[in-house]
């Protein structure tokens, strides 16, 4: 027995969507009626979800399964049709995307703080996505903010929970709840896009593969695709169970919280590649015998050759990148005719481009690759994407990459997280570059010339619409460039973001480190981090 209930309650402040939705720490997500106030804030944001079609589904972190059952408790107290979820709960973001897009969904509400940590004393986040399969834009979630801010009721349904244990749909109150296979029509799709009989014939030939899946989503996909579908060695995948905590770590792909996986990669007799997921399953890392291939060279190299896979041998429509990640792809699309687009850091500003035919392949530096095969980065997709292309060269990532910079040029690139800094001090660091932005062309930083400075601005070239103070940029003369922003995906204080560059035509065998030396030092004399933070140095350099 089921009865629908009109719970009064007042707004909460701090429900600001960021980059990719709402995250807190898990704590926050837990107090009474802070869930309910921001799902409520959706459903009116959007003008109301009566008779609509939703995809429902998250990472597995701890929380998902209470949160996804308010979700649904919700959804039918306000008259949704028809809820689709992941079995147990889980889906993956890219896996939530497809469905949303396979089955014509209205949206969907996706459960994730992405590659921050689980856990009762961790992160939580939810973020809702469109009926492309895509982030909502800013135009979306700025009406879900207003609605927050003058919230006075939402409905529930009272009652017992949805079994989301079995396959199959089934009444819930007036609505329908339809449990699927998370994992299903996500491998349909890899297969349609990839030739999995090469890369079959590449993963039995004695060929090592090792995949991180970090405890999280990406561990079910994985195991299904990689080991039962393309043969490679059971075991291949490791930490493949899906925890609500991640089994304690820190579930982002990159040599930092993956170090497990980049020292065996980096040992004698080491396996031939090696790849990261993160905690919802849109983030990559990528790694061969004894290289490490960055995420804007991934980006790069993905861009030369996605040709050599079937979904995309009739070439690119055009390529995007964050405005952060390295120019490197820019050389590509240079070389190649295509179109190149460079915009503010958060995928959905990718979706407008996509949609509309004008890019094909977009990245991030922060380790999202993805296509328009979905509206989300795939982190999964990423790696069978370059098993493809290694299967059809014949070569290993570390020749991949020689010949790549050989043809194009290296850029090396780097990130300088300095986190969790007091917000106000972040706030004064970036408010002084800024201020500083008009005057700095010509002036000598360190042993570089600033040639150009500028706060970055985006103008959609689909609706026009204009994103603003998305990131300081800095090009110094002779190519390298620096860019500062603070970040949008942490709970805590102010995460700053430094991403490094420069470029080097002949010279491809230096420590990134100490090649972006004259860049680190540059940015230091024009932002003064250490004097206004205290900080010694980031505390985690990718």
């Amino acid at each position: 027995m089921t009865t629908q209930t009109r719970i009064a309650t007042q707004p909460i402040p701090g429900q600001k969507p960021g980059t990719s939705g709402l995250r807190k720490k898990t704590r926050v997500f837990m107090q009474p009626g802070y869930l309910e106030n921001f799902v409520q804030s959706i459903w009116d944001g959007i003008g109301g979800i009566v008779g609509k079609t939703l995809v429902v589904g998250g990472d597995g972190r701890f929380f998902n399964e209470a949160a996804i059952q308010t979700i649904l408790k919700m959804a039918a107290a306000s008259g949704a049709a028809r809820v689709i979820v992941g079995q147990n709960g889980f889906l993956s973001t890219p896996a939530a995307s497809n469905l949303i897009r396979v089955r014509g969904a209205d949206g969907g509400v996706i459960l994730s703080a992405s590659h921050n940590p689980g856990g009762p004393d961790e992160d939580f986040g939810i973020k809702y996505n469109m009926s492309n399969g895509g982030p909502a834009p800013e135009g979306v979630t700025d009406a879900i903010f207003a609605a927050t801010e003058t919230i006075a009721h939402y409905d529930i349904q009272e009652g017992p929970d949805a079994d989301l244990s079995v396959i199959g749909e089934r009444p819930f109150g007036a609505m329908t709840v339809e449990v699927v296979d998370p994992v299903a029509e996500y491998a349909t799709l890899m297969e349609k896009l990839f030739d999995f009989n090469a890369i079959r014939a590449l993963l039995t030939s004695g060929y090592q593969l090792r995949f991180d899946a970090m405890h999280a989503i990406t561990g079910p996909y994985a195991v299904e695709i990689l080991e039962r579908r393309l043969g490679a060695a059971p075991g291949s995948v490791v930490n493949a169970v899906p925890s609500p905590d991640f089994g304690g770590g820190h579930p982002d792909p990159n040599p930092v919280w993956a170090k497990d996986l980049m020292d065996a990669m980096y040992a004698p007799g080491g396996p031939d590649f090696g790849a990261a997921s993160d905690g919802d399953g849109d983030r990559n890392m990528i790694v061969g015998k004894g290289c490490y291939v960055t995420p804007s060279d991934s980006l790069a190299v993905l861009a030369a050759n996605a040709q050599l896979a079937p979904g995309y041998a009739s070439g690119l429509k055009g390529v995007a990148r964050s405005m952060p990640t390295s120019c490197a792809v820019d050389r590509v699309a240079e070389a190649r005719g295509m179109p190149c687009y460079a915009t503010p850091t958060g995928w959905k500003f990718f979706g407008n481009l996509l949609d509309a035919g004008m890019a094909t392949l977009c990245g991030e530096e922060s380790a999202g690759t993805g296509s328009d095969h979905v509206r989300e980065k795939d982190g999964l997709w990423a790696v069978l994407l370059w098993l493809n292309i290694l299967a059809v060269k014949k070569q290993s990532v570390a020749a991949v990459m020689a010949d790549h910079w050989a043809e194009f040029g290296r850029t090396y690139y780097s990130r300088h997280d300095y986190e969790a800094i007091e917000t106000g001090v972040a706030n004064d660091l970036m408010a002084a570059l800024r201020g500083s932005l008009g005057s700095l062309a010509g002036k000598p930083a360190g042993d570089l010339v600033v040639e150009s400075a500028e706060d970055f601005s985006y103008t959609d070239p689909v609706d026009g619409s204009v994103a603003s103070k998305q990131g300081v940029q800095i090009r110094f003369e002779g190519g390298a460039r620096v860019v500062l922003r603070l970040s949008g995906t942490g709970t805590e204080g102010a995460t700053l973001r430094v991403y490094l560059e420069r470029f080097d035509p002949s010279d491809f065998g230096q420590d990134p480190q100490v090649a972006l030396t004259p860049v680190i030092k540059a940015v230091e004399a024009l932002a003064g981090i250490a004097a206004r933070t205290g900080r010694s140095g980031p505390d985690v350099i990718t």
